[in-house]
């Protein structure tokens, strides 16, 4: 790229600008780079989201790859499969890049945060790398050469199976994403999920969902979830751009209803101890906004992800103050004894 980039070059320009000018911009990674072999992402938790923009813009011809398990803190491990579909990737911990231990979060189909994200873990409810059991939930325990001693990395993983004796996990969320009201609990793999169901409903539009984000909005009684949508259109300029019906937000809302827990839906449907599920429609890159304020705020750049569910008054004013349409689900969700 340096020996590219080493001084001005008015015909690569030109060819840049031709690709960028063309109806649209499906497949246009491939135009940009036609030597591209792969494209190398996260698309794990909520960066799933991305997948089908990343399809879009590559036609799907090009293979998305995740090839690594890490944080700031420490390396945990590598995709050993790194050509599989995005939804089948597990990374193999590697134990000689720190000791791993985990927190039991429950057993085939069934996930229990029943401990405080800042409670002390006592050591009897460790498990051992070598103990962890196929099909069950745990949250993830590192003590790094660096010197952090048993320390929570937030991120809940499921046991997926073995490479020899080593096990392999899923990536399923960050701990401390949980939306509630009452006796309701999402977590940040129900609401990715949901929203995926719902999102469909926008393509007969070609509109994307660009960005999302949810809070628990308990200024009104019953409290109910708030979804921010940040919505684009997938045509060209000459293209006119078809508004998305009111009633279709309408029934994107109901969707994510429908897609969520038993016990979220009983709270609305029989105790109305929750209110209608909201969408706000916020104004284009109100995500940049929210972004450069997060990361004002001390965030890492290069480690930042859009937050799942926000409880910081600042970025909920943020948002409110962008927010151009607002949609309420229409009637109660599905819900039987």
């Amino acid at each position: 790229m340096s020996v590219i980039l080493v001084s001005p070059d008015r015909q690569l320009a030109d060819e840049i600008e031709a690709i960028c000018g063309r109806p649209s911009w499906k497949g246009i990674v491939c135009h940009l780079w036609p030597k591209a072999k792969y494209i190398e992402a996260v698309v794990t938790g909520s960066m799933a989201q991305y997948i089908s923009s990343l399809e879009y813009y590559s036609d799907g011809k090009l293979p998305l790859v995740c090839t690594m398990y890490a944080s700031s803190e420490c390396y945990f491990g590598v995709n050993l499969k790194p050509l599989c579909d995005p939804a089948d990737v597990s990374f193999t911990l590697l134990p000689n890049m720190g000791y791993f231990e985990f927190i039991p979060l429950g057993d085939n189909g069934t996930l229990l945060m029943d401990m405080d994200e800042d409670e002390e873990v006592p050591p009897n409810k460790l498990v051992d790398l070598v103990n962890v059991r196929l099909g069950s939930y745990y949250e993830l325990v590192v003590t790094t050469f660096s010197g952090l001693y048993r320390y929570r990395i937030g991120d809940v993983l499921q046991v997926t199976g073995f490479h020899n004796r080593a096990p392999q996990f899923r990536f399923i969320c960050r701990r401390n994403v949980v939306l509630s009201v009452d006796n309701d609990k999402t977590n940040e793999e129900d609401l990715h999920r949901s929203i995926t169901v719902a999102k469909r409903l926008l393509e007969p539009y070609n509109a994307l969902l660009v960005e999302y984000t949810s809070s628990a909005d308990t200024s009104s009684v019953p409290g109910h979830y708030v979804i921010y949508w940040e919505i684009t259109h997938c045509t060209s300029m000459a293209d006119k751009v078809t508004p998305v019906d009111p009633g279709v937000f309408q029934d994107c809302c109901i969707t994510i209803e429908e897609e969520l827990d038993y016990i979220y839906r009983r709270c609305r449907a029989h105790d109305k101890s929750v209110g209608p599920l909201e969408i706000r429609v916020v104004k284009p890159r109100s995500f940049e906004l929210l972004m450069d304020m997060l990361i004002n705020q001390g965030g890492s750049i290069n480690q930042y992800k859009t937050p799942r569910c926000i409880k910081s008054s600042a970025a909920l004013k943020l948002l409110n103050s962008n927010v151009k349409a607002s949609f309420f689900s229409p009637r109660d969700p599905s819900w039987t004894p």
